[in-house]
């Protein structure tokens, strides 16, 4: 995409992640009382780089979402539960990602086709084809997989694709109820990137899409990130979130890796101050329990409290 830092070309040394950094994080991330491992990874690298490729072929791994299964369970096995999102996933791979993912992550972004015509940020970015988004997304829902969504403000829409986009969200969530979480993620200008001098999306614009959504989908789970709103996310608790999603004190944002995350602290201060309880939720929300596999959900509801929320206040310490 024209605004995105994420994507970088591999060289002799960098490809993935080796299964051994894989478990020696999951146990930092045990130590530092966190539950859940986001597994992120560019999409199908292995199409394209001969280097991903030969990675994956010399240990024993068919595609960059099956070696995703395999760092799931690594995961899994050191009691951290993953949410993995690697881009548009084929159905018989998220049945495989099941047996080790409470929860999968794919961002719809817009479903407007006109962000992807040339000029546009998703022109080069064929995988954000937003029928193919959709169609992923409502593959999740077939395999009764909870999964996280979600918009991105100020990439060029106008407010009636804003609008059309939830809509899309709403509809795919009434047709089979698996859409835990839906994520307004504001644009923030990289300068090494062709929309590097573009502005961030209108503070008000941001805040009264984040009503809209709560006005649209009452009863869902609406986040912001809150370290791509410093010093202001606590304003969004008024306009209707009520999730901040991950917030790491084991690695920074890698997408966003110049927005530093602000302290756990910091942000139950602040959700105290506006009235609201803060709580540690799982990669999955207690309301979507059911739809996890058993041998995860035991390994859950040991750690859980009578709520469904993460038990102790380990994580607090962050």
């Amino acid at each position: 995409c024209t605004y995105c830092t994420y994507k970088k070309e591999p060289d002799s040394t960098v490809t993935f992640m080796e299964p051994e950094k894989v478990r020696s994080l999951a146990r930092l991330a045990k130590k530092h009382g966190c539950t859940e491992a986001l597994i992120v990874a560019g999409e199908r690298p292995e199409e394209k780089y001969g280097i991903a490729r030969r990675w994956l072929d010399e240990n024993g791994f068919a595609s960059t979402p099956d070696y995703a299964a395999f760092c799931s369970q690594i995961a899994l096995e050191e009691g951290i539960f993953a949410h993995t999102n690697v881009g548009n996933l084929e159905y018989k791979e998220m049945l495989k990602l099941k047996n080790t993912n409470p929860s999968i992550g794919l961002m719809l972004e817009n479903s407007s086709p006109r962000l992807g015509e040339k000029n546009m940020p998703h022109h080069l970015a064929k995988s954000k084809d937003p029928k193919a988004r959709i169609a992923v997304i409502n593959d999740a829902g077939r395999a009764k997989i909870p999964t996280t969504t979600g918009i991105l403000l100020g990439i060029g829409e106008n407010e009636e694709e804003t609008v059309r986009s939830l809509e899309k969200i709403r509809e795919l969530h009434r047709r089979h109820g698996h859409i835990q979480e839906v994520i307004i993620q504001n644009f923030v200008p990289k300068p090494q990137t062709i929309m590097g001098k573009e502005s961030a999306p209108e503070r008000t614009y941001f805040a009264r899409t984040v009503a809209l959504a709560r006005i649209m989908m009452p009863s869902m789970n609406i986040q912001i990130p809150p370290n791509l709103s410093p010093g202001m996310f606590g304003e969004f608790l008024h306009a209707g979130i009520n999730d901040w999603g991950g917030i790491s004190p084991v690695t920074p944002d890698f997408v966003n890796p110049e927005m530093p995350w602000p302290s756990i602290r910091k942000v139950k201060d602040v959700s105290e101050d506006a009235g609201f309880e803060l709580k540690c939720r799982f990669a999955v929300y207690p309301e979507f329990f059911k739809m996890v596999p058993e041998e995860i959900l035991s390994k859950m509801s040991a750690m859980a409290d009578e709520c469904g929320h993460v038990g102790g206040m380990k994580w607090l310490k962050a």
